[in-house]
């Protein structure tokens, strides 16, 4: 199969699929290796960019999807009759930066950084796709953690979570002098345990799971948090 044609054959995948197609079932279907796959791929969404036509590829992760450009949903948005969602409160605009910056977390986590019941807002974003239950941890209980959804990615217009703005870094003269107390079981001492990290499916080794709650306190309140929140809910 010529690169023409693998490319047409591409774009006839992700048109028929109308989701998001994983770069791994592309490839299997066009017997092609993953790498060989994304190189077409990037190929053909170049020229979609170039073309500045109605319609465009975007990457989700490990996945690609045809959509419409976002500068016609005004026009999209009154021939389907489509309305608006509602704008996100406060708070759910706070958890879902606590969920986004640190996840996988439990729902204990959250309310210790907020300070108050979580559970109506992660029902709330639960139902509206921007964040989903990834598992259970392995500790008394097993309590459900959570993190951002595909549809997150798709809202924000960014390919994975590496490209949210930084965390703001707190000073040394800031931090708290007793960050975790003895016997506490919150997010902060699971993912900071590496007996209890290797138990786990779902703990992080990034630094964001290491953030302090002040230091996420200070990055609900950064103007970059809010922002990213609030284009989720444009459309």
């Amino acid at each position: 199969m010529s690169e023409l044609n693998i490319r047409n054959a591409i774009e006839a995948i992700l048109f028929a699929s109308g989701s998001s197609v994983p770069v791994h079932r592309i490839a299997t279907a066009l017997e092609l290796t993953e790498k060989q796959a994304e190189k077409e791929i990037e190929t053909l969404m170049a020229e979609y960019k170039s073309a500045q036509g109605g319609i465009t590829i975007i990457k989700l992760d490990d996945s690609y999807q045809m959509v419409s450009c976002e500068e016609y949903a005004p026009q999209i948005r009154t021939v389907m009759d489509l309305r608006r969602n509602t704008p996100l409160s406060q708070a759910a605009m706070e958890v879902l930066a606590v969920v986004a910056y640190n996840q996988p977390v439990t729902k204990a986590f959250v309310e210790q950084v907020r300070g108050v019941d979580c559970s109506g807002v992660i029902g709330s974003l639960t139902a509206k796709d921007l964040i989903e239950e990834k598992g259970r941890l392995e500790l008394p209980g097993r309590p459900l953690v959570y993190g951002t959804t595909e549809n997150f990615l798709r809202c924000f217009g960014i390919s994975d979570l590496s490209e949210l703005p930084e965390i703001p870094q707190s000073s040394e003269e800031d931090k708290p002098e007793h960050e975790e107390a003895e016997g506490d079981d919150s997010q902060l001492s699971i993912f900071k345990s590496d007996e209890k990290a290797e138990d786990s499916h779902f703990a992080d080794d990034s630094e964001s799971a290491e953030t302090s709650a002040d230091t996420v306190q200070d990055a609900m309140i950064a103007a970059t948090a809010e922002e990213i929140i609030q284009e989720a809910t444009k459309d």
